[in-house]
């Protein structure tokens, strides 16, 4: 991997975070098209800054995170799932991470439930997070597990498990990225644990590569985070429910047709 694939893997990253995309599936995607993804740096390159994208919702949202012991509770208490299927599952979802053709099946099944989603909760009435009980956000965080397999997207999963349970959709999508913090800290933390365990500490110039990435995804991040709220409040999920059906068609087809993932 060099400089400008570190770069391009931010900025989707960023972009994609926290929309309803998957940002692991775009990544293998976008590695595949630059015939680095199955590269075990590339690997956890790809979880790992997540992490930088996750720390702008710190700075965009730092007053709730200041707000109540409450609030801390209620996310540990979601993230539990995560944690436990995570380490269990660990070994599973690496080996999902070399497979476009997952992904692309998992966008078109996705994308075909984002097309109802705002028919389906069209009158939920939470619209605060403090009142999002302590059983119900153990229930979204259950949610937030089927993103475990890639292409699925962790705040789709996590938002529409939100609005299931009565949250409306600014509430939904907030809670996910404030539930993205512990996720994506914990998933950064065992990733780099198991990559030095089995190859070493990452080299002078992996620590580089990194530090660029997620500094990249961390600018990209804050900008997404403030157009996702605005569109997704105006507008709902069709629009991103028929991107992911265009882009898991046009992978399926690709494959189908025997044309090389690595070189699309």
């Amino acid at each position: 991997m060099n400089y400008f694939e570190a770069i391009v893997l931010a900025i989707i990253e960023g972009l994609t975070e926290f929309l309803p995309v998957s940002s692991t599936g775009h990544m293998i995607i976008g590695s595949s098209i630059m015939g680095i993804a199955s590269n075990n740096f590339v690997k956890l390159f790809t979880i790992c800054i997540q992490l930088g994208a996750i720390l702008s919702v710190l700075v965009l949202y730092y007053k709730r995170f200041l707000k109540s012991v409450d609030f801390y509770i209620k996310l540990a208490i979601a993230f539990i799932p995560a944690a436990i299927l995570g380490k269990l599952l660990s070994d599973y979802i690496d080996a999902l991470l070399e497979t476009p053709l997952g992904v692309a099946i998992s966008l078109l099944v996705g994308g075909i439930i984002l097309l109802f989603v705002d028919k389906w909760f069209n009158k939920n009435e939470i619209e605060d997070v403090d009142k999002i009980s302590k059983p119900n956000a153990f229930k979204i965080g259950l949610f937030q597990c089927i993103a475990m397999i890639p292409g699925v997207s962790r705040s789709g999963a996590s938002i529409v498990g939100g609005m299931s349970l009565g949250l409306s959709r600014k509430v939904a999508a907030e809670f996910s990225f404030f539930l993205a913090v512990p996720t994506m800290f914990a998933a950064t933390a065992y990733k780099l644990y198991k990559y030095t365990k089995e190859f070493g500490m990452p080299t002078g110039d992996e620590i580089k590569l990194l530090a660029v990435g997620n500094v990249v995804a961390f600018v990209v991040g804050l900008l997404a985070i403030k157009t996702f709220i605005g569109f997704l409040n105006k507008n709902g999920f069709k629009a991103f429910g028929w991107y992911r059906i265009a882009i898991g068609a046009f992978i399926i087809t690709l494959y189908l047709t025997g044309h090389n993932l690595s070189i699309i």
